[in-house]
């Protein structure tokens, strides 16, 4: 089995908190002065101090570490209790060995920067700078250290920026799993769109033939041995659509999807008026155009009850008319059910527009277009004024959705 690689980023975080310890060897100072003061209770005292103050700074450290890389915020409250308690134990080892204490000013300026936000953390570090200049010149026989203020700031401001890059790191891991779970929904949906638009046509003709060939194999035993060879070879193309749609690579041919059409529709019984050629369509709009004829025509095979269906393609638009019963009510109140919706979505990737409305003659009337941009007047193959943009068709909506 590999091992894990330290190189990585996420191991490098993990033993970040190596990087905050090796600071403590700082404390051997306090400690050894701690060990020799002349009274007990200050040696008592102070041993005491050095290591609460330690534990403390390491357990702070760590904990707003891992607050921080899961959340990408600071904690307010708890960074608030590690540093007035850090300040308890600075002040408490103060009294105990005197301005060797001074030093621990250092590690409550970084733990402020760590666990507080920045609004917070720097009136910290700025009192603690005030702390280091000031106190050595108001307390008798402590010497000034202008040098311990200077790195009270100085280390304050580099762990400022070791936290902006935790934080960010933080930020970015979690922008990066979002991004991950929106693109396997994204694909989810894809496929879903795919296969109901594959399964419901091909299901749709082949119940269609096989009615067909119930009706014909005692009045014609020819013609519905026929049919049922149309409804194996179906099956078979379902069944490697299917697969191709689970491989990633499944697309559709105007061409096939006209021609399937046509037959759809003669063994509904509905007169079919469908175009024989489509190379006058761009390359980049068969294919949308392609699943248009596939989702229109199953609908007018399967809910229209039409007697006529009519397939008009330009280079930008194709419409869909049948004479059927249409819809029961406006199509704008209507929603979209899977295939629709699946089309749509289609279409708006493709900067077109798709309109489904009540035909003039009645029945549906489906049009998608993707203008180009300079579209002349004469492509559109249904006048505009007779397909008011609306909401695609209520049975078919809620045929498609069970």
């Amino acid at each position: 089995m590999a091992g894990i690689n330290p190189a990585t980023p996420r191991n490098r975080l993990r033993y970040i908190w190596i990087w905050a310890g090796v600071w403590l060897l700082y404390m051997v100072q306090p400690l050894d002065e701690a060990w020799h003061r002349p009274q007990t209770w200050e040696r008592v005292l102070g041993l005491a101090a050095v290591v609460g103050f330690c534990a403390v700074y390491g357990y702070g450290f760590t904990v707003m570490r891992r607050h921080m890389r899961r959340t990408g915020d600071r904690h307010l409250a708890s960074g608030a209790v590690l540093v007035a308690l850090m300040a308890t134990l600075a002040l408490v080892l103060g009294i105990a060995i005197g301005q060797d204490a001074m030093g621990t000013l250092v590690y409550v300026s970084v733990i402020a920067l760590f666990g507080l936000p920045s609004r917070f953390a720097w009136p910290v570090v700025l009192l603690c700078v005030a702390a280091a200049a000031g106190l050595p010149r108001l307390i008798d026989g402590w010497k000034p250290n202008d040098d311990l203020a200077m790195s009270v700031f100085v280390a304050g401001l580099a762990v400022w920026g070791v936290a902006q890059i935790v934080q960010r790191n933080a930020q970015l891991a979690a922008a990066h799993a979002e991004i991950a779970r929106l693109a396997v929904a994204a694909e989810r949906n894809r496929f879903a769109r795919d296969l109901h638009d594959l399964l419901g046509h091909s299901l749709t003709v082949v119940s269609v033939k096989t009615e067909l060939a119930a009706r014909m194999i005692r009045l014609a035993p020819d013609r519905a041995e026929a049919e049922l060879a149309d409804v194996q070879r179906l099956a078979r193309e379902a069944l490697a659509d299917v697969r191709a749609a689970v491989s990633g690579y499944r697309g559709v041919s105007l061409e096939s999807e006209l021609a399937a059409a046509r037959t759809a529709l003669d063994a509904a019984g509905i007169e079919a008026d469908v175009p024989t050629n489509a190379s006058a369509v761009p390359t980049e709009r068969q294919e949308l155009f392609a699943w248009a004829v596939r989702e229109a025509v199953t609908n007018v095979v399967r809910h229209s009850q039409a007697r006529h269906c009519r397939i008009e393609v330009t280079p930008t638009s194709l419409a869909v008319v049948d004479d059927g019963r249409g819809p029961s009510r406006k199509a704008e109140d209507v929603p979209d059910g899977h295939g629709l919706a699946g089309l749509r979505e289609r279409v708006d990737a493709a900067g077109g527009t798709l309109t489904v409305a009540r035909a003039p003659g009645g029945g549906f009337a489906l049009r998608v277009a993707v203008p180009e941009p300079a579209e002349s007047d004469g492509e559109a193959a249904l006048p505009a004024s007779e397909l008011p943009s609306t909401r695609p068709d209520a049975p078919a909506a809620r045929e498609a959705a069970r």
